[in-house]
C-alpha cells in the first residue's frame, strides 16, 4: 500500500478527517479521535498503525512485519503497527483500518455518532 492508497482509503470512510503531524505522519481521525497513523519508521519503511480488538492484538503481535505499536501498546492500548514485509496484504490492511475506524467510532458518544451520521439505527 502506498501513502496515496492509504489516504484515499481512509478518506472514503465515513466522517473522517486528516492531519499531518508528529514528524510528517498522516493521522486519520473520526470524531476527533485517531483511528490510523501512517508514516515512515526505521530505514524509511512505510508503516501503518491501527487499533485492533484484544484477540487481533494477540494474534497479530506475533506475525512477521507486525508489532505492538510503539508508544501506544506500551501504555496498554491495543494498537498494531504494520512496519515491514511480509506484514499484511493490502486487502487485509484495509480490513484492519476499517475495523479500527469502527472501533474508534463505536467509542464516541451516541450524540457524537448521530451528529456525524455514524452507525445510528
Amino acid at each position: 500500500m502506498t501513502l496515496d492508497d492509504y489516504n484515499d482509503f481512509c478518506e472514503a470512510l465515513p466522517a473522517t478527517s486528516r492531519v499531518v503531524q508528529w514528524g510528517g505522519s498522516h493521522v486519520w481521525k473520526v470524531g476527533g479521535k485517531v483511528f490510523a497513523v501512517a508514516g515512515w519508521g526505521d530505514e524509511d519503511v512505510f508503516a501503518v498503525t491501527f487499533k485492533v480488538t484484544p484477540l487481533s492484538f494477540e494474534i497479530l503481535s506475533e506475525q512477521p512485519g507486525l508489532r505492538p505499536a510503539p508508544y501506544l501498546a506500551s501504555r496498554g492500548m491495543k494498537w498494531i503497527q504494520h512496519y515491514a514485509s511480509p506484514g499484511l496484504s493490502d486487502e487485509d490492511l484495509k480490513v484492519y483500518i476499517e475495523t479500527s475506524h469502527r472501533l474508534v467510532a463505536d467509542g464516541l458518544s451516541k450524540k457524537k455518532q448521530k451528529e456525524l451520521g455514524l452507525f445510528v439505527g
